[in-house]
């Protein structure tokens, strides 16, 4: 049994198998509580949310078993995108939030994300903490200090307040959108808002069974939405991940648009506007090195992290960035939330194209992209890459002929047992061959 719970992002598993399980789940509400407990009291109140997975049922009634028997008042929202869990952990002043989904992974998997009561993720700090007391003695039940669950039926109006006063009333009147909402959390609050906004919405994937969260549609089929786009005469095609956090857009031809293309105009807009603070977006290594010529035309620094929403949050407050996210579709606008937020950054993106006046497709005309190979490979095992011999020779051996015309970079997937090999160079020809000799060693190695 692996003896680490918490990943890159939060907890996740196979429903039903170690660590997502019910008796887990009950010692990770016992756990939170007791972390929270450290004023001498055990008065605390958590707000949980969920996505639309069978096994989320599961999960809210172990984890709210666990904290209501440590004195928490848990407060359920039922289905609920994860940044509305962020924001109703801090607008409700709550001591913790934690969100059950496992983005967008298929119906079979779920995960936990825990939030501070400032809305953003925990710190590793207190993930071990926490992970200390999951995976270690029984901890005895405090006596006659029982809590209690309450459905809080207002959640959602409380987020999609919160997300139209970000733009204004009747800011999207005239634009018709397309919405693929996953069959995941967004499924009703985010048609809703776009409404409410004065859009004309067709929407796609809001009927959730709990098994089709992200079956053949969402942001890993953003070619649903495209069709749709094309079929109706929209301006503008947006889909969500299982949990809302992450978007990914199509324009008004029903092309996707890549996302670090969305990440540069929107980073060129906030910088005319003269709100891009530091002149400087923070994106991860995975991100196109034409985001950073482009960004240098305007006098935008680009800052790199390791890949990871989290990690480009962190970044963002250490240096007081109000601008970041991946090339995957997450967007963090700091100024208004605490994390990734799927409608809130559609919601920015649809300000800009009405104060510009442009399409989306001119917009997003706005870097060149350099020929990119990305691979995902099953792995056996996650030795260190650099103690594998020919692995290790076949990325140096990359990097040599690149020279400074391209780059390489291989990682294994922090929430599967993959890995993963990015090779990019102004030479598709060269970047492709480089990452099957690189791939081939792999396999060759650790590929299961």
């Amino acid at each position: 049994m692996n003896t680490q719970l918490f990943g890159t992002d939060g907890i996740r598993g196979i429903a039903n198998q170690w660590p997502i399980t019910p008796e887990v789940a009950l010692r990770i509400g016992r756990a939170v509580a007791r972390v929270l407990d450290t004023n001498g009291h055990r008065r605390h109140k958590v707000v949980i949310g969920k996505d639309t997975r069978l096994s989320g049922y599961m999960l809210e009634t172990a984890i709210t078993s666990g904290l209501v028997s440590e004195g928490s008042t848990v407060l359920l929202t039922g289905p609920a995108p994860t940044p509305a869990v962020a924001h109703l952990t801090r607008s409700m002043s709550c001591d913790a939030g934690i969100m059950l989904t496992a983005s967008h992974n298929p119906y079979q998997d779920n995960g936990i994300k825990i939030f501070g009561p400032d809305g953003y993720k925990l710190s590793d700090a207190l993930e071990l903490e926490i992970e200390k007391l999951i995976l270690g003695e029984e901890l005895p039940h405090p006596e006659n200090d029982l809590g209690k669950a309450i459905r809080i039926d207002d959640a959602m109006g409380r987020y999609i307040e919160f997300t139209k006063n970000a733009v204004g009333a009747n800011s999207l009147r005239g634009l018709k959108i397309v919405i693929d909402c996953a069959n995941g959390a967004g499924y009703y609050v985010g048609p809703l808002i776009f409404e409410e906004l004065g859009a004309e919405v067709i929407k796609l994937s809001t009927r959730p069974d709990g098994q089709n969260i992200n079956e053949n549609c969402g942001a890993l089929h953003p070619e649903n939405a495209a069709a749709a786009v094309k079929q109706h005469g929209a301006h503008v095609g947006i889909c969500f991940d299982g949990d809302a956090d992450r978007v990914i857009f199509c324009d008004e031809t029903g092309s996707v648009v890549d996302g670090d293309r969305v990440l540069c105009l929107c980073a060129k807009a906030l910088h005319a506007q003269g709100k891009l603070r530091g002149n400087t977006l923070v994106a991860t290594v995975m991100s196109n090195l034409g985001l950073r010529d482009a960004l240098s035309q305007d006098g935008i620094t680009l800052e790199t992290t390791g890949v990871g929403d989290r990690l480009v949050l962190e970044r963002m407050r250490e240096k007081g960035y109000n601008l970041g996210g991946e090339n995957s579709g997450h967007i963090i606008y700091s100024d208004h939330a605490t994390t990734g937020d799927g409608i809130m950054s559609a919601l920015m993106l649809l300000a800009m194209m009405r104060e510009s006046g442009s399409a989306l497709s001119e917009l997003a005309d706005c870097m060149d992209i350099y020929p990119q190979v990305l691979l995902g490979l099953d792995v056996q095992e996650k030795p260190p890459i650099e103690s594998i011999p020919e692995v290790h020779k076949a990325i140096q051996e990359a990097e040599t002929r690149f020279a400074d015309k391209g780059r390489v970079l291989v990682r294994y997937s922090g929430t599967e047992r993959k890995i993963r090999v990015l090779t990019e160079c102004s030479d598709a020809e060269l970047a492709k061959t480089q990452a099957e000799l690189i791939a081939n060693a792999i396999q060759n190695t650790i590929g299961a």
